[in-house]
């Protein structure tokens, strides 16, 4: 043989073998047959295929609509950002024409969507959002394809598609919730030119299209948002399952002096352990090999992981239906796209806290809900269908890590495309028990007294969807139904429908919200509570249920107490503050009313001598906090007020009185008027302080310039 070509031999051969070792590095796709084999679930469930490719593509999200329709969020540009020309995002229509509850026909409803991420039906159509827009879309002429685009909102962060604006849920309160990942954007309303464009910087966002409304809200939500009954919030964030921000933007953003404006809280109790069945991929175990080395080179003590701890976590879904065995009501379904598995958490109200606990069921304990050792399932998102089942939109690819996060030679084998040809949603129902039929009746028949009725339904979708459809219809001809429902109805849920459905038909009265804050039902009462800052009478009421067995009404009602001005505020704030210090919610809620941070306040804990009799960690936060909302703001006494307080107080009140005041003070527009009163406190605090106190009172003293 001639030496180039015994050469080529060998390099051939060596290519051979380089290519089979890259080949043996990924898993191939399995068949939907195949996959559900692999699953390994809760032994009271079963778990099949809905839909699969080619009828769906890279699924994300998914919505019924009333005449039975799925439309389906298809993400084709994923993981790279969409390109102007040639954007892949999709939304597919199924539909079940033989009846048997899985679809047969699959339509295109529209194309050309840059990274779509969210679809919720309204009006006959459905909301859309696709940064940088929030879209309208509408099949008038029943050739199921949208013949109707309109942008409703537009200037959300359009880059990062795992970071855009995503997962629209319509709220009992009749407001639309959006995850916004705390992205910047000025959004501006199309539909009314004339309204100032909003920034939604450091916050999700909400909206309320039948009165032209939109706001940011608070939270930093990924892909995931879940709404139980009651409004309560829970939103995801990769390595974070499960959060919560119990203080609304609205509140927490009452006075611009604030020395902190986030409320959200990590809520669960297990870190972020997870029980993973499939082989960590090759390039996640090499980039972590190598980051760990790195962290051990400079003694930092961080711990890198590679699998069974959350990383990817995405699309927490509230369960809301009786079809599911009792237990599981209320649960929250949570994918993780990079550990392949579905989590489940249960929530638990905490005595004397204001956020919910999200907690292992007993039987998840070293497990999880489902897991499969197929390394291509990504569940990215649930929908709890009119059927009761839970759906899991699985958009099946072989990596599902960006791009920009990997080492270059690492992804130099990675086809980050490999995938796209597929998709999945899989039906999970219970073995035993309720089974209810998929194909329900056309809501566009049903007479407005018929959708009342399903106001009481022990499913969420139901009444959601019914409620929605007597808002867009603004009958108002069914208010007498909707009054003997709120006063009769042995359903709380069926009860707080009803009196927001009133809301919405702007037919509500103040004698059904003062029933309400008397209901036996504690969200009932917490929405109550919402409902009555529209009506300064009620007060008493208010003042009254601060002291509420239930911790979410009690934190509700110091929320809207500090939304009135009276003297009695200043009184019930500070035995509010005395009782619940300790807690960061509690803090932050009674220093963002105005008379929470007043002068008043932190005299009158002075005079009650509870509050400073014994220090804390929480009380000494406090009084920092506080003394920095007098410093930022810098009004008149707000400074040399403070200190004569202090004086009466002990050290470590006086050291984080100092701390907040100088931090505060630097932040201020106006300047500090210094008056005798306030030199004359700082002298005597130097004069019995310790060595901690006159380093405080120097930096004081520095920033004021004296």
């Amino acid at each position: 043989m001639h030496s180039y070509a015994r050469n080529i031999s060998i390099g051939l051969l060596l290519t051979l073998a380089g290519t089979q070792g890259i080949a043996q590095r990924y898993n191939k796709a399995l068949s939907p047959t195949e996959a559900m084999k692999s699953f390994q679930l809760r032994e009271e469930f079963r778990i099949e295929p809905f839909a699969v490719e080619p009828n769906v593509l890279s699924p994300v999200d998914m919505a019924f609509d009333t005449h039975g329709n799925v439309f389906v969020i298809e993400m084709g540009d994923y993981p790279y950002e969409a390109k102007p020309g040639n954007y892949k995002g999709r939304i597919r229509l199924l539909r079940d024409t033989d009846g048997d509850g899985k679809p047969d026909k699959s339509y295109v409803f529209a194309e050309s969507l840059p990274s779509a991420t969210s679809v919720l039906p309204w009006k006959d159509g459905v909301l859309v959002a696709a940064a940088p827009d929030i879209l309208f879309m509408k099949d008038t002429d029943g050739d199921f394809k949208a013949d109707i685009k309109e942008v409703v909102f537009t200037g959300f962060f359009a880059k990062n598609s795992e970071a855009q604006i995503t997962c629209m849920r319509y709220g009992v309160d009749n407001w639309i919730y959006a995850n916004n990942h705390g992205q910047g954007g000025m959004i501006i309303y199309k539909q009314n030119p004339g309204a100032p464009a909003l920034n939604v910087s450091g916050g999700d966002f909400r909206f309320r299209p039948d009165r032209g409304l939109f706001e940011v809200e608070s939270g930093t939500g990924q892909f995931g948002l879940a709404i139980d009954d009651w409004g309560h919030r829970f939103y995801t964030q990769n390595t974070l399952h499960i959060q919560q921000s119990p203080i609304p933007y609205r509140y927490i953003h009452r006075h611009e002096f604030m020395p902190t404006y986030s409320s959200e809280l990590n809520i669960s109790d297990h870190e972020l352990e997870m029980y993973q069945k499939s082989a960590t991929p090759y390039w996640r175990q090499l980039r972590s090999d190598r980051r760990q080395a790195a962290y051990d080179s400079i003694k930092s003590g961080y711990k890198e992981y590679a699998r069974d701890h959350f990383t990817a976590a995405s699309g927490g879904t509230f369960y809301g239906s009786d079809v599911f065995p009792r237990s599981f009501y209320g649960s929250i379904f949570t994918g993780e796209v990079a550990g392949n598995l579905v989590h489940r958490d249960v929530l638990k109200s905490v005595q004397g806290q204001p956020a919910f606990v999200a907690s292992r069921d007993e039987k998840e304990k070293d497990r999880e809900f489902l897991a499969t050792t197929d390394p291509w399932f990504r569940p990215a998102n649930f929908y709890v269908g009119p059927d009761g089942n839970l759906y899991v939109t699985d958009i099946y690819r072989q990596h599902i890590e960006t791009p920009v996060s990997i080492p270059e030679d690492l992804k130099a084998d990675m086809d980050f495309s490999n995938g796209v040809q597929y998709g999945r949603i899989w039906q999970i129902s219970p073995k035993e028990g309720k089974r209810r039929p998929t194909v329900f009746p056309d809501w566009s028949t049903k007479r407005p007294e018929e959708l009342v009725a399903f106001l009481e339904s022990p499913d969420q979708w139901w009444r959601l969807t019914a409620q929605r459809i007597l808002l867009e219809k603004q009958d108002k001809s069914i208010a007498p139904l909707l009054k003997n429902m709120f006063l009769e109805s042995k359903d709380a849920r069926g009860r707080l429908h009803a009196l927001y459905t009133l809301e919405g038909l702007n037919m509500l009265e103040a004698e059904l919200v003062k029933k309400a804050l008397a209901d036996r039902e504690a969200g009932v009462r917490e929405h109550g509570l919402l409902l009555s800052e529209r009506y300064p009478g009620f007060l008493p009421e208010i003042l009254n249920l601060t002291k509420d067995a239930s911790p979410q009404v009690a934190f509700q009602a110091t929320l809207s107490l500090g939304q009135f001005q009276s003297e009695e505020v200043v009184s019930a704030l500070s035995e509010i503050i005395e009782k619940n210090a300790e807690n960061s919610s509690y803090r932050l809620s009674v220093l963002s009313s105005l008379r929470g941070c007043s002068p008043e306040l932190v005299k009158l804990l002075l005079k009650n001598g509870v509050f400073f009799a014994t220090p804390s960690a929480g009380k000494i936060k406090f009084i920092e906090d506080y003394a920095f909302v007098a410093g930022s703001r810098n009004g008149k006494d707000d400074i040399s007020g403070l200190l004569g307080v202090i004086l009466k107080t002990g050290n470590d009140y006086q050291i984080a009185a100092l701390t907040g005041l100088t931090k505060g003070t630097r932040r201020s527009k106006n300047k500090v008027n210094m008056d005798k009163n306030l030199v004359k406190s700082l002298e005597k605090l130097e004069g019995a302080g310790s060595e901690d106190l006159k380093r405080a009172i120097a930096g004081l003293r520095k920033v004021l310039s004296i």
